[in-house]
């Protein structure tokens, strides 16, 4: 929770009006030029995009007021996303006082529809394997989804030892070449970031995000600007359990995207971001 009210509003107003190029009215930034112009100066230009990025990343620390401290982040990428997108949120996530427990890559033959004979297949034996783990009535996505967060997540207030039942699940996606874990047995965490990338059959998106949130305490997907399969996954009512945000391509979009993080601890769901339904960013 932001401490300083009489900062937040101010500067969250100042950020999404640069994020989302609303030119200023007059004040002290607009050029009016001297008192005998003979008519107001017409603003045609949108706000310099370095500018912005630069603005957002410097007011991002008072925004997240250390609102993740020592609160763990598992980092989980989809196939395609983009490499700088990740370094970058990995940095905001520890900006905000969070601890990135590890990174984890979902390989290309869990979200590929020609391999889900193999995603059922395995699915199936580990859900017995780990019983009672995951819903009984789930179908290949979601249940996939849900061992991806038996791997990775927890739905208690803090970090957790991967035990006998993750460990079997990291092994047996790791062989099925699904899933990359890092080295070290690290631990689960409680909420879970998820990195979009190349474009995906809106049904497996679906499922393996379900799944996800199915099995933490909060899940946040984020997605560069206007992305088909986080506008899908507002549609399809994912976004019920759930938090979305695009326009990660930008710096006010990676910190809206922490600051869902900061969000999903206690409330669950909703669409931000650039053109999410339910604002811009997630307060509160």
């Amino acid at each position: 929770m932001i401490r300083h009210r009489s900062y937040a509003v101010p500067l969250t107003a100042v950020l999404l009006a640069l994020a989302t190029g609303v030119a200023l009215g007059a004040g002290p930034l607009t050029d009016t030029g001297s008192s005998a112009s003979p008519g107001p100066r017409v603003v045609t230009e949108s706000p310099d995009a370095t500018y912005t990025d630069a603005f957002a990343a410097t007011v991002a620390g008072r925004l997240y007021d250390h609102g993740l401290s020592r609160r763990p982040v598992a980092l989980v990428t989809m196939p395609g996303a983009d490499p700088a997108t990740v370094a970058a949120l990995t940095s905001q996530v520890k900006a905000a006082g969070g601890q990135l427990t590890a990174t984890y890559a979902i390989q290309s033959q869990l979200v590929d529809a020609g391999q889900k004979s193999l995603v059922d297949t395995l699915g199936i034996q580990l859900a017995q394997q780990v019983k009672g783990q995951t819903d009984p009535k789930a179908t290949t996505y979601p249940r996939i989804g849900q061992l991806v967060a038996i791997a990775v997540a927890n739905r208690g207030s803090a970090g957790a030892p991967a035990g006998d039942d993750a460990a079997a699940v990291r092994q047996s996606l790791v062989a099925a070449k699904l899933l990359s874990v890092p080295t070290g047995n690290p631990q689960t965490a409680p909420l879970v970031l998820v990195v979009l990338g190349s474009p995906l059959d809106q049904a497996i998106a679906d499922g393996v995000v379900t799944g996800l949130g199915a099995r933490s305490r909060g899940v946040v997907a984020v997605a560069p600007t206007k992305d088909p399969n986080l506008v899908g996954l507002a549609a399809d009512g994912v976004t019920r359990y759930v938090t979305t945000v695009d326009g990660s391509e930008t710096s006010a979009g990676r910190v809206a995207a922490v600051l869902g993080l900061v969000r999903a601890w206690s409330t669950r769901g909703g669409a931000f971001g650039a053109s999410g339904a339910d604002g811009a960013v997630p307060l509160g």
